[in-house]
């Protein structure tokens, strides 16, 4: 009987620990579309230009983050500081990337990949939905991020896409918070690693 309930035990613990916040008090439904899209990159013709603050480790780079959707699947992001040195220069195309430029302070193979993967994260358009879920405001799909899942939280009213985070089977890794939205453009961002010292946060650059 105790090691029943020992055995009984570990599994509740080891259930627990393996479920994910994100999806707490959700309730799972019927996949009412395939795919569905982030807007906020879209546009080839709209320069999307950004005040930004990267904190990286122990270290704080501030300066204008650009974002250009070049063809039907490619974009260019160039960080630069307020006087137009380059910080970086990365080109997305389909699954293909490319560092035209970077800093050696953020020249590290682990820093260049996460990098990748975050702003592929932000700019990828069409995403093919794995599962749904549902909650009072908002509809969740659960999407394939390669060993991870990607979970897009729509608003019900608006359907502005408000919030991704990216998982793994046990525990977030990432979340990206798109705070203010105007025009179909994203106005305040936030990228926050919960695991790795890192954090993009993203102002619309407004012309006075």
């Amino acid at each position: 009987m105790i090691r029943f309930l020992a055995i009984s035990l570990f599994i509740v613990l080891v259930t627990a620990g393996c479920s994910l916040k994100t999806t707490e008090g959700l309730r799972e439904v019927t996949v009412a579309q395939p795919t569905i899209s982030n807007p906020y990159f879209s546009n080839a013709e709209v320069d999307y230009v950004y005040k930004a603050k990267i904190a990286l480790y122990d270290k704080n780079f501030g300066g204008i983050l650009i974002i250009k959707k070049t063809g039907s699947d490619s974009h260019r992001v160039v960080f630069t500081t307020e006087f137009g040195s380059k910080l970086f220069d990365f080109y997305f195309e389909g699954e293909n990337f490319q560092k035209n430029f970077i800093i050696p302070e953020m020249d590290k193979k682990l820093v260049v990949k996460t990098l990748e993967q975050d702003f592929r994260l932000l700019i990828s358009e069409k995403i093919q939905v794995l599962e749904e879920f549902d909650s009072e405001a908002q509809n969740i799909y659960k999407t394939d991020i390669g060993k991870n899942f990607g979970f897009y939280f729509f608003e019900k009213d608006s359907r502005r896409l408000r919030k991704i985070v990216k998982a793994s089977k046990r525990k977030e890794k990432v979340t990206i918070d798109f705070k203010i939205v105007e025009e179909n453009i994203a106005q305040s961002i936030t990228l926050q690693h919960e695991n790795f010292k890192l954090r993009i946060e993203l102002e619309k650059f407004k012309k006075e």
